[in-house]
């Protein structure tokens, strides 16, 4: 069995992983918004629009799993976007309803501008860090991440195959 690394006996939210992760989030959120806000943007606008620069998702659907964003609200997002003439929505197969999103000229000249002002947010949250507590963090996230990756998928039957 693997270490326990909470009692239920001396349990408390404000100590748990989770809520501790939300609440750094929430406080993220609290910095960057005014500034994205102040260039026309809205968080989830940022991170599409990072997030199809970066490779992370290409797709509605792959943006709702990841994000956890309701498919319609997410479609608004979206359509707001393409009118702003910053994403497009491509067909990439025979298969019409299969629908990629690709950042337009304007959408990764937007996405090359607010990532300054993002990266100096970023670097103000972490300006009591040294560069050595920043890598240690980062690589405990990703580990943590990965873990709960793992654990959430669901078990593969034996013998079946995996589409």
């Amino acid at each position: 069995m693997s270490k326990q690394h909470y009692q239920v006996s001396t349990y408390r939210a404000q100590n748990s992983v989770g809520y501790l992760v939300k609440r750094a989030h929430s406080l993220m959120l609290d910095v960057l918004e005014p500034v994205l806000e102040a260039r026309g943007f809205s968080f989830v606008q940022y991170v599409i629009l990072s997030w199809l620069r970066d490779g992370i998702a290409v797709n509605p659907k792959d943006i709702c799993f990841q994000f956890r964003h309701n498919s319609g609200a997410l479609t608004r997002v979206i359509d707001q976007l393409a009118e702003r003439g910053l994403l497009e929505r491509m067909r990439r197969d025979r298969d019409r309803r299969k629908v990629e999103l690709q950042l337009t000229p304007a959408g990764r000249e937007a996405i090359e501008g607010l990532i300054p002002l993002v990266v100096e947010k970023l670097n103000l949250s972490l300006a009591d860090f040294s560069s050595e507590e920043v890598q240690e963090f980062l690589r405990l996230l990703i580990k943590f991440n990965t873990t709960l990756q793992s654990a959430g998928k669901p078990a593969v039957a034996a013998g079946s195959v995996e589409a």
